[in-house]
């Protein structure tokens, strides 16, 4: 029979979920993070300061341990809000390299292969195409960012031979909340960057550019003018004095140059906001066919 002879009628079957939808998204997306030998090598390195933080903690509430290793000695062994602090900036610091890798592999092959017109025909939106992106990129920074942090936190408070949950219970939020902050920056920053690269190599290279080199212009023009606003183009500097507060350690930057807390958060929203404009400008169900 010929084609144009068949009677075609809207579907009318049983209909998945939105969130279903997402989920699929999301699971390949991850299927496609781990699939490489290198995530995994990233992965394995970005635990080892967690192993050797996990060391510190044990010598610092064992005494047998420490007169064995240490002599008796404490070896500056305290663990208080400022070691979670270390063990939140080494692991978040990571997270960037393990982003520079992975969302690159999330957006970049499904635009060197045309695939978006494929995927976007389906019954998913745009939004629900970069929500179930970020969320394996969020899911692949969390396993080694806020998730191994507060495992420590918990062996400390279980270790600790004092109560210590209630009282350090900021320091649990902070790392935490200070987490999730970063790696839900990096995974709408990772994905945006790498809408608009179609080779891999230079998505990467375009990920550790948005962060160090505005770092860099920002010094740079804070130490010609004198003031302290040209840090508010400095990543490194923003979040570190926003981990800081909300874990509650003195701040070691000079007096003068803090910057408020406000500054930071508007900065931070400006930030996501030209991001989401990015993935919105580049994330299209189309396809330029060239006669």
């Amino acid at each position: 029979m010929s084609v144009f002879k068949h009677e075609y009628r809207a579907y009318t079957g049983p209909v998945t979920s939105l969130p279903s939808r997402i989920g699929v998204l999301a699971r390949y997306a991850l299927e496609e993070a781990w699939s490489s030998k290198i995530t995994w090598a990233l992965f394995i390195a970005s635990m080892l300061p967690i192993l050797v933080f996990l060391v510190g903690i044990y010598l610092a509430n064992n005494p047998l341990a420490r007169a064995l290793i240490l002599h008796g000695t404490s070896g500056g062994l305290a663990i208080n809000a400022s070691f979670f602090l270390k063990v939140l900036t080494s692991q978040c610091w990571l997270a960037l390299v393990l982003t520079a890798w992975v969302a690159p592999r999330l957006v970049s092959f499904d635009l060197a292969d045309n695939a978006l017109p494929i995927l976007l025909s389906h019954p998913i939106s745009r939004f629900g195409y970069v929500l179930g992106k970020f969320i394996a990129l969020f899911w692949c920074l969390s396993l080694v960012t806020w998730i191994p942090s507060l495992l420590l936190f918990a062996y400390q408070g279980y270790t600790s031979p004092q109560p210590w949950f209630g009282a350090n219970f900021r320091v649990a939020f902070g790392l935490f909340a200070g987490s999730v902050l970063w790696i839900s920056l990096l995974s709408i920053l990772g994905l945006a960057l790498s809408s608009w690269v179609k080779w891999r190599m230079v998505a990467t290279g375009c990920i550790f550019g948005a962060v160090l080199i505005p770092a860099g212009v920002g010094g740079v023009a804070s130490a010609i003018l004198r003031t302290k606003w040209g840090l508010l183009l400095n990543l490194p500097v923003m979040i570190s004095q926003l981990w800081q507060r909300l874990m509650g350690v003195p701040e070691a930057i000079r007096i003068g140059r803090e910057l408020p807390s406000a500054a930071i958060a508007a900065m931070l929203v400006l930030t996501c906001f030209v991001c989401v404009a990015m993935l919105n400008a580049r994330i299209r169900a189309r396809e330029v066919v060239r006669g």
